[in-house]
């Protein structure tokens, strides 16, 4: 069960990335393991993303070294989002099934977290996110029904999506862990328009719902110095505080986003308009 780390960037530096340093530095393309939970440890902000597909057996969260802890949310709160087929999440003995799309909040100081499908030609698809906690809040769990959601933007600005809100404070109440899924309806390929930074928060976006030959351009960086990643299925991309993060697609797609930071309120962005990108 692997973590793997990435430092923190500055703005300055990122102005002399090639594609080969911007796709090392933010973009995780081995999200989900199978039979195996593959993790990414950010230290902007210390959040931490990963996934697991469990198709043969039932898997355990461990923890890692450079956690310095027995168990992984002894310090940290978790967001559980199912992609794929009908699952399990096990926590401490007591069993939450999640079918597809449903979330659930795992608490702080939660011991033993393990993951299994009901059928393994259909596994489930779990998508992990986890900050640190200073306190514990109980767990939730939060079926696509129960979610927040926001109807937005305009087929003319090829933009039409339904945003869900599933670990808002509205809903639930965490640290500072927030969660959601954006999905576009067919024609509309543009997401998060207008671009915006979060100065008090990070994101990471996990595209999904892409076919084989489809990608996504995720747009990066200030708004006076942007650049762009291709990317594909199942892979996330990783933004600064000071970075924009829109996308658009070759076809409609879906995305979930992970925040964490100081501020959990959903409409606290720093809005830019499109003429002022470069």
């Amino acid at each position: 069960m692997k973590l793997v780390t990435r430092d923190y960037s500055s703005r300055e530096d990122y102005k002399h990335y090639d594609t080969e340093r911007l796709r090392k530095e933010y973009l995780i393309d081995d999200v989900f393991g199978i039979d195996d939970i593959h993790r990414t440890y950010s230290y902007i902000d210390r959040i931490i993303v990963g996934g697991v597909i469990p198709r043969e057996k039932e898997v355990t969260l461990s923890s890692a070294p450079e956690l310095r802890a027995e168990h992984f949310l002894d310090r940290r709160e978790m967001g559980i989002i199912n992609i794929g087929g009908e699952g399990v999440v096990t926590l401490d003995g007591e069993e939450y099934p999640l079918h597809h799309f449903d979330a659930l909040y795992v608490s702080r100081g939660t011991k033993v977290v393990s993951f299994r499908s009901l059928d393994k030609e259909a596994p489930a698809k779990f998508y992990l996110a986890s900050a640190p906690a200073h306190t514990a809040y109980p767990t939730v769990y939060i079926p696509l029904e129960k979610a927040d959601h926001r109807h937005c933007g305009k087929q003319e600005e090829c933009n039409v999506r339904t945003i869900n809100r599933f670990i808002i404070p509205e809903n639930v109440k965490t640290c500072q862990l927030s969660r959601g899924l954006t999905h576009l309806e067919d024609g509309s390929v543009w997401n998060t328009r207008p671009c915006h930074t979060h100065a008090r928060r990070r994101e990471v976006y996990l595209y999904f719902d892409i076919d084989p030959k489809e990608a996504v351009v995720h747009f990066r960086g200030p708004k006076e110095e942007t650049r762009h990643l291709f990317i594909h299925n199942e892979q996330a991309v990783i933004s600064p505080s000071w970075s924009i993060h829109s996308g658009c697609g070759t076809k409609a797609y879906t995305f979930i986003w992970a925040r964490c930071g100081e501020n959990q309120d959903f409409d606290d962005r720093d809005n830019i308009e499109t003429s002022d990108l470069r």
